[in-house]
Order: structure tokens, then sequence, then C-alpha cells
């Protein structure tokens, strides 16, 4: 597992989302956006198609922030495929461990109330753990802790199709030995979750689940969340799938009550993420303070990084800071990513174990992030094009390579290249001086590859080499 609440729970305070999951109603409406520039919008499509016909995906839901709010949603492919039921915004994902970092949330909330620090000892709270008077709170929510994971495996297993309880899965897998001594190493554990979980409910005496209605899904007029570690999503949301190796799609088993616990129960309309992205750029729910550690990456005993804060992914890319988490449980895959100096993220839910949501994901936010490309770019897309069609402007090549273009190479280039059609995205990646030239590099993505396209250019502009091959 790589991993309530509707507008009636907002007119009660104290009603619990498990009452809410007995009773399951329909996701509200009116979750549909789009004020994104139109040609942005297209490619978002086309970037969603694209990937969900390439990679067997049924349906994708996505939505997209721009300069900090909500600018668009939209579903592509099929919900349901029997009977056939097209995908819409108002359809609820499951976000599997995207849930994380609402778990770790509510951990910040309660330390900004003096009713924890991160750096007390879990055995404060949960009893009978392994080592519980040494391992931290930070340490389970950063996954350094060093306890054993209880669901490493991308399929649902024998003994999860029956009910468990968080006490059960801390007897069975947190009072081992630990996998190493902790802060020593980075292991992605569920089980640290399940813990963070329980010490939510045994300083506020109330659910998780309440505890986040009340200070996150409310706040922020989350309405479409839903538990589903405690019942199903309904008939109106979409529906999981799975396929043995490369079989047919076939309709996904549901996890055991108790399984997802802390750890990746929460399901909701992308429309809705967006708007804990929202928050998490304008830093609203929590304080200041807390936002920093939640987005500091956490650094072993030695000093090593591990790409991790407390509930999300944190990396670079370019001189910015990108916050982000996927999430998986049986049948469904989602991606969610921040980038907050740019005021972008990208929420991306799927109904279907093959992957593709990072894909999605990861080539959006790119595109509305984009700064207006290079000249060197745009010139090098320019002939990319040009040899797509099998055609080549001479005037721009020294002679060595106007004579490697030969008819034969220009046949080629248009018979591979030309039925790719328009590239995702076309990026310079590296540019260093070599013989007296510039070497360029570019990485042109599509839905199902990645080439790599070579140039060196001489002083007068004049290019000595352009070459296109598979990228890793």
């Amino acid at each position: 597992m790589p991993r309530l609440t509707h507008a009636l729970a907002l007119i009660l305070a104290a009603l619990s989302l498990s009452a809410l999951a007995q009773n399951p109603t329909p996701a509200p409406a009116a979750q549909t956006v789009s004020t994104l520039a139109p040609q942005l919008q297209a490619s978002v499509d086309r970037i969603a198609n694209q990937v969900i016909q390439a990679r067997g995906i049924p349906s994708a839901s996505v939505a997209v922030v721009q300069h900090g709010r909500l600018a668009y949603t939209h579903a592509y492919g099929l919900a349901h495929l029997d009977p056939k039921l097209p995908a819409t915004p108002e359809m609820r994902y499951s976000i599997g461990s995207v849930s994380k970092q609402f778990t770790a949330a509510a951990i910040l909330l309660l330390a900004e109330q003096g009713s924890l620090t991160l750096d007390d000892p879990v055995g404060n709270y949960i009893p009978g753990l392994t080592r519980g008077g040494e391992v931290t709170i930070r340490q389970i929510l950063s996954h350094t802790s060093g306890y054993q994971d209880y669901w490493p495996e991308d399929y649902l297993m024998t003994p999860m199709f029956q009910p468990t309880t968080a006490q059960h899965i801390l007897d069975t897998w947190a009072k081992k030995p630990l996998d190493f001594d902790p802060g020593t190493k980075w292991q992605y554990s569920n089980t640290n979750y399940v813990i963070a979980g329980l010490i939510v409910e045994k300083i506020t005496g109330a659910p998780l689940m309440d505890f986040l209605v009340q200070h996150i899904f409310r706040p922020l007029n989350m309405t479409s969340v839903w538990n589903s570690d405690e019942a199903r999503l309904t008939s109106t949301d979409a529906t999981s799938y799975i396929r043995a190796a490369l079989g047919p799609l076939r309709p996904a088993p549901k996890e055991g009550r108790g399984w997802m616990f802390a750890a990746g129960e929460l399901a909701m309309t992308a429309h809705d993420l967006a708007l804990w992205n929202e928050s998490l750029i304008a830093r609203s729910v929590l304080k200041p303070a807390s936002y920093d550690e939640m987005f500091r990456e956490v650094k072993l005993a030695d000093g090593t990084g591990t790409h991790y804060g407390l509930g999300v992914e944190v990396l670079t890319s370019e001189g910015h800071l990108i916050i982000e988490h996927s999430g998986e449980v049986t049948g469904f895959v989602s991606d969610n990513i921040v980038i907050p100096d740019l005021g972008v993220a990208v929420s991306v839910l799927t109904n279907h174990m093959g992957g593709g949501a990072s894909t999605i994901a990861e080539l959006t936010a790119k595109t509305v992030a984009a700064l207006p490309p290079t000249p060197d770019e745009t010139r090098t897309l320019a002939l990319y094009r040009s040899l797509q069609q099998g055609l080549i402007d001479r005037s721009q090549l020294a002679p060595n390579l106007s004579d490697y273009f030969s008819p034969q190479t220009l046949a080629d280039f248009q018979s591979s290249l030309g039925p790719l059609g328009e590239p995702l995205t076309f990026k310079q990646t590296a540019e260093e001086l070599r013989g007296g030239m510039t070497f360029r590099s570019f990485r042109i993505t599509y839905p199902d590859r990645h080439l790599r396209l070579t140039t060196y250019t001489y002083p007068d502009n004049k290019l000595e080499q352009l070459l296109v091959e598979p990228a890793d």
C-alpha cells in the first residue's frame, strides 16, 4: 500500500465519519472547474488521454491548481466498464497513501495545541511497542523508525480479506525486533502511520476521522471525503480494477475493514484533494512552523538525506521545492504533486493498479509550471518536427551534418519518429562546451517512452550534430 463526510457533516460538529460511512451518500455535485487557459486545458487533456490509452487505465480524474487556485478539473475514460459509465469529476477514488499527509497534519495540529511534541517517544502514548522509549513521533512520520511494514506487497493477501484492528496490526508487526536502529535508515512502512493514528485517538479520545473532519475537511469544504476503510465506495463513484499479468481488467477485491486505518483510508474527488493542495500552498490550516516541519527533509543520524518530510516526499527540481506523494490500494492508484512557490499543484486519481497516475501528474505539473521555452528548445523542437516529416533545413547545418542527413537517413527519421506525433514535453537537460562547440541534450517525452536528442553547435550557430535515440 504505497499510499467523512459530506454536506450533512458540516451541520453537526460532533457527527463522526464512521456514522456517515455506515449510511453512504453520493458525492456532492458541481465539482467541475474550468478556468485554465484553453491551450493549457488542451495540453492536460492530451497528456491524460494518451497516458490512459497507452497504459490501459479505465479512467483518470485530474485537478489542476494554478496561481494557488483550483483552475481545472476533468475526468477521462470509464469509471465503470460493465455497464460502461464515463468518469466525471464528481466521482470519488481511493487515494491510498496520499492519506498519510492528513494523519501527519493531525499530529502537527496536536503539537500546535501543546498535546505532544514531535520528539516524544511513541511509547509515551502506545505501550508495549518495540523500543517504544526510543522511537520518536518524528521518526514514525518520516519512516525512519525501524518498525516493519505490514503491507509492502502490491496485491491483496488472503488474511487481508478479513477485518482487523489497529491494535492487531501493532501486536503483529510493531512488537517485532526493529528492522534497523531508529533514525539510521529510511524504509517506507505503513505500520508507522497506524501508530500515528492511534496516538491521535489516544490524545483526543475520539476517532481520527472526527479530528480530520473538524480541523481539516470541514474548514476546507472538502465535502466529498469518504472513509473507504469503513465502507466501499458507492455505485456513483469509480470502480476499482486489477489485471493478472496482461489479462483482462477485472473488478478489484476490497480490503477487510481496519487494514487501511490512518495509512490509506481516504477516498475523495480530485477536486477536493486540490482544495487541500490550495491550503498547502497558502499555508492556511497549520501554523507556518508546522508546514516547515512537514516540508523539511528528515536526515538520518549520519546526515544522509531521505527525500521525505512528514507524510510527504520532499524533492527539488530546477530550484523549486516539490511536495509529492503517491498512493495505492487494491484497484486504485493516485499521485499528488505540489510546487508551493509556483502556486502549482496536480492531483491524479485512477482506478487501475497498472500505474500511470504519476506519469500524468508529473507531465501535467511540468506543463502548467513551465517557463516559456528557451530559444534553443524552440529551434531544436522545430528541427525535430521537420525531421518527423522527412525534411531538414540544410542552411542550419554544418557540412558534416548535412552529409549525414542523406535521403535514406531522412527517410528513417520520418518513418520512426513521424508516427509518434507531437511530444508531450520537449526539455533541454544539459549543456556543456566540448571540441570548440556547445553540446546540448534534450529529453523528449511521450506517454509510453522517452527519447534523447543531442546537438553540437558551432559559435556561428551551425549544427554539427543532431541525433535521436531512446532514453533510459
